[in-house]
């Protein structure tokens, strides 16, 4: 048991402060404290010390330095145990610290806050509040350390009931602590290497949400993580109804949510597997989940749909009426829509923002070893298309080529998409050959009765060969869209002139490994 006779309390989140301050006094502890923290205390009329009192030192530098003094780290620090660092604690007339309740500076939600400055962001980089942090947390045989008023109470029920803090507590405690710091030195590394700086290491930050029932497979454990600041994402949406989300409903959700972003009308999505099988924008959402089922039904049978408008009444019947559907997300789902989808207790059912078409942060991939990291491939930038063949699409397949680009991007490479205007027609996904991809959605599209005749056909990189244009020629499709940029791209682009088909060039490729 860890008594505490001396606590330090310096945090920026004031939540629970007063609760905890009462119990230390009434567990008969001295305060300490420092600025907003203190002044907070006194209003609630608990006796409190200024830092400064102690140190015998005023706080300078507007606050920058207040409490990195021997004084404060030294009561910290000293090994209660260890004879000379009584004895030197005494002759310093250093009193030692037996709990530290430390919040750092919003570092993270200032550098998400449209119009912060740089200077702005860089004042938010605490510099005492982690010192003392990591120095409760090292000395936590000695010393209690708290990050998140979500622990108060579990210390505070301990204290109530011995004047003291458990040491598997204390223990459980540092290793909060030092997560905490490590994942606040992560998100000063992220926002300074975005500025065009190269980190030579890197801390992947992210606070444990929930324990997931399993991982891609029943054997394999998983956990899911949120990063802190970052907003619109699966994980931030609400769980409206249903089981318990699982590892492989939350990659899908994901990839459902992101393409669903990228529609310009009303829009459904359905996923299988992290690949699209149906895709349309329509007059309604009923219309467009009726389009998209039509691209795949086989596969949209226990898919996850996701709808980039709220889901109402006509919709939920639509969605549920003789279809098992895992997963539906959407902006907000309305309380006529809950009542029909809570017939069907296993759905899971999201309501959420939509994503941000710009992503914060980097997208990284394990592998043996380490980990890629690397930019996220931002669809919204804008690059100039470029017409390479005789005739120049009609303004109908300009509008259904600008809906296949879209949609192809979200596709596992090697990737192909036969789109009309609105819809998706065939989609071939992840061959190891790009003509391969161009068969698989013919022979899907045939398969489900969807002609392919004036369609228009987008591929995720350059046709390497004739062959996987002439496949899509031969189904039907008058116009493609590609990136360009294959030794035989002057090949391609006659077979194209040959076939008398519109061809253009992005100049942007988008593989999804």
């Amino acid at each position: 048991m860890i008594r505490v006779r001396r606590a330090l309390l310096s945090v920026h989140d004031k939540s629970g402060l007063e609760a905890l301050g009462r119990a230390l006094v009434d567990a008969g502890a001295e305060i300490l404290s420092t600025g907003g923290t203190s002044k907070a205390l006194r209003a609630a009329g608990l006796p409190v010390t200024d830092v400064s009192a102690v140190t015998g030192f005023p706080e300078i530098f507007g606050g920058r330095v207040k409490t990195l003094h021997p004084r404060i780290h030294g009561g910290i620090l000293m090994r209660r145990a260890v004879p000379e660092d009584v004895e030197v604690a005494a002759q310093q007339e250093i009193g030692a610290i037996d709990l530290v309740a430390g919040g750092l500076y919003p570092f993270e939600q200032t550098a998400m806050r449209d119009g912060a400055t740089r200077a702005d962001i860089i004042e938010e980089i605490d510099i005492g509040g982690p010192a003392m942090i990591r120095a409760a947390a090292k000395n936590h045989e000695h010393v209690v350390v708290l990050t998140d008023p979500a622990d108060y109470p579990a210390v505070i029920a301990q204290l109530r009931d011995g004047g003291g803090v458990a040491e598997a507590t204390a223990r459980e405690l540092a290793i909060r602590a030092f997560a905490r710091t490590a994942a606040y030195d992560g998100a000063i590394t992220s926002w300074m290497a975005s500025e065009g700086a190269t980190a030579p290491e890197v801390l992947l930050r992210g606070r444990q949400q929930r324990s997931l029932r399993y991982g891609e497979n029943p054997h394999q454990a998983a956990t899911a993580f949120v990063v802190p600041g970052e907003r619109g994402g699966v994980l931030q949406a609400r769980v409206l109804q249903g089981k318990d989300l699982s590892y492989n409903n939350i990659v899908d959700l994901d990839a459902a949510w992101c393409l669903a972003r990228d529609l310009d009308g009303p829009g459904a999505v359905v996923i299988k597997h992290a690949n699209p099988c149906g895709v349309a924008q329509g007059a309604s959402l009923v219309e467009a989940l009726r389009v998209a089922r039509a691209c795949d039904p086989v596969s949209a049978f226990g898919g996850v749909y996701a709808f980039n408008a709220p889901l109402d009444e006509p919709l939920a019947r639509a969605l549920v009426d003789g279809w098992f559907v895992e997963c539906v997300i959407a902006p907000r789902v309305d309380g006529a829509a809950l009542e029909v989808l809570a017939h069907k207790k296993a759905l899971r059912v999201l309501a959420g923002e939509l994503p941000p078409t710009q992503r914060d942060g980097r997208e990284w991939k394990r592998v043996t070893g380490g980990f890629l990291l690397q930019d996220w491939d931002d669809p919204t930038q804008p690059t100039p298309w470029k017409v390479v063949t005789r005739r120049e699409p009609s303004a109908g397949e300009l509008r259904a080529l600008r809906f296949a680009w879209r949609v192809v991007q979200h596709v596992k490479s090697n990737a192909i998409v036969f789109c009309g205007a609105d819809r998706t027609l065939g989609i071939g996904a992840g061959q190891s050959s790009r003509v391969d991809s161009v068969e698989l959605a013919v022979l899907k599209s045939k398969k489900h009765g969807l002609s392919l005749e004036g369609s228009v056909v987008a591929s995720d990189a350059f046709f390497p060969f004739r062959d996987g244009l002439d496949a899509a020629a031969e189904a039907g499709a008058t116009a493609v869209i590609q990136p360009g940029g294959s030794v035989r791209d002057e090949e391609v682009v006659a077979a194209a002139d040959e076939r008398g088909m519109a061809m253009v060039f992005t100049g942007r490729r988008h593989f999804r490994h």
